[in-house]
C-alpha cells in the first residue's frame, strides 16, 4: 500500500468520478482505476461501487478512508514542516442549510486563518445532500436543524448513515420579513397576521419531504407560496413583496445589511440547531477550528451555546 494511492482515493470520493479525479490528477483514467483495484487487491476489500453514473465508496470504503485520512493527514503535517515547497493546501469542508450565521463564522473563520495556501468549501445545499455529503466524507460536518416534527425521521437516517448529530443552540420561532413590512414594528407576530403575505421556502429538489424542509410548519397549506433556492434571492423577495419565511432569529447585519429583520412568532414549537458529522472521524483542527468560530458568533447574538457531545448517535 501507498500513500499515493491513499490520496488517490480520496480524491475520488470528493468528486464521485474516476475520470474526473484522474483529470485533477493529472493521471489517465486506467492508470487512476488499477491503482484503486490494486490497492482493493491488497487491503482484501472493495472500496468503490461503480456504475454508469460514476463511483461512490462503499460500507467499508467509508471506513477505510476514515483511517486512510488520518495518515494522509499526518503526511501533511509532516511535508508543512519539513517540506515547505510541496506542501499540500489545507482543506475543510462544510455543507449546511441556508442559515446567514453559518456563512458569517466561515468568513470569521478564514479571516483568522494564518496559512497563505488553503482550499475550502462552503455548501449552502438541500437537507438530503447534507447527509450525503457527509456520510461520504465529502464535507466533513453538516449544519442543519430538528424540531419535534421532523426528529423521528432524521435521527433514523442519522443512524442509518452512521452520522452523530450535536446540539448548537436552541431557538424560538422567528420571521425573516423586510424592515418596511407593516409587520416590522411588531413585538410579535401571529399565523394570523400573515395569511395575506407570501410564504417564501427553500425548495428540496427531488427529495422535497416534508421532513427535509428548513422551515418549521412545512405541512401547513399557505395562500401564497413561493419556493427559492438561494438565501439571497429570498431575502430580495422578502424586500421587493412583502414576503416572509420562518426563522432561528438570527440575522447577519453585516452580510446581509439592514433590510431584514426578525419577529418572534408566537406558537409553541422551538428549534434545535446543530451539527452533524461521521460516527468512523473525529473533527480536523480546522473543523474543529471553525466549530469553536461559530460557536463564538452564535453567542455574540445573544445565544446560549450547548457544550455537548453525541446528542443523537
Amino acid at each position: 500500500m501507498r500513500i499515493q494511492q491513499l490520496e488517490y482515493l480520496e480524491k475520488i470520493a470528493e468528486i464521485g468520478s474516476i475520470n474526473e479525479a484522474a483529470k485533477c490528477l493529472f493521471l489517465s483514467q486506467p492508470t487512476l482505476s488499477n491503482a484503486i483495484k490494486e490497492l482493493e487487491s491488497e487491503m482484501g476489500i472493495c472500496l468503490l461501487h461503480r456504475s454508469k453514473l460514476g463511483v461512490s465508496l462503499t460500507e467499508e470504503g467509508r471506513e477505510f478512508l476514515t483511517y486512510a485520512k488520518q495518515v494522509t493527514d499526518q503526511v501533511d503535517l509532516l511535508q508543512k514542516r519539513y517540506k515547505y515547497s510541496n506542501k499540500r493546501e489545507s482543506r475543510l469542508s462544510i455543507s449546511s442549510q441556508h442559515y446567514a450565521f453559518s456563512v458569517h463564522a466561515f468568513v470569521e473563520f478564514i479571516q483568522a486563518y494564518e496559512d497563505d495556501s488553503y482550499q475550502f468549501t462552503l455548501r449552502e445545499t438541500e437537507t438530503q445532500n447534507i447527509l450525503e455529503d457527509v456520510a461520504s466524507f465529502r464535507s466533513e460536518l453538516g449544519i442543519l436543524f430538528l424540531n419535534d416534527f421532523n426528529r423521528k425521521v432524521l435521527t433514523k437516517l442519522f443512524e442509518e448513515k452512521n452520522l452523530v448529530f450535536s446540539r448548537l443552540f436552541i431557538s424560538e420561532p422567528h420571521i425573516f420579513i423586510s424592515k418596511d413590512n407593516p409587520l416590522a414594528a411588531k413585538k410579535s407576530v401571529s399565523l394570523d397576521e400573515l395569511a395575506d403575505l407570501p410564504y417564501l421556502s427553500f425548495e428540496q429538489g427531488n427529495s422535497n419531504s416534508f421532513y427535509f424542509s428548513e422551515e418549521i410548519l412545512s405541512t401547513r397549506s399557505y395562500k401564497k407560496h413561493i419556493k427559492v433556492s438561494d438565501r439571497a434571492t429570498i431575502f430580495n423577495l422578502m424586500v421587493g413583496l412583502n414576503g416572509y419565511t420562518f426563522s432561528t432569529g438570527i440575522i447577519s447585519s453585516e452580510l446581509n445589511d439592514d433590510s431584514i429583520v426578525a419577529i418572534p412568532l408566537n406558537i409553541p414549537d422551538r428549534m434545535e440547531i446543530g451539527w452533524i458529522k461521521s460516527k468512523r472521524s473525529n473533527l480536523s483542527s480546522l473543523g474543529q477550528h471553525y466549530l469553536n468560530t461559530l460557536k463564538k458568533h452564535i453567542r455574540k447574538y445573544g445565544f446560549a451555546t450547548i457544550e455537548e457531545e453525541k446528542t443523537y448517535v
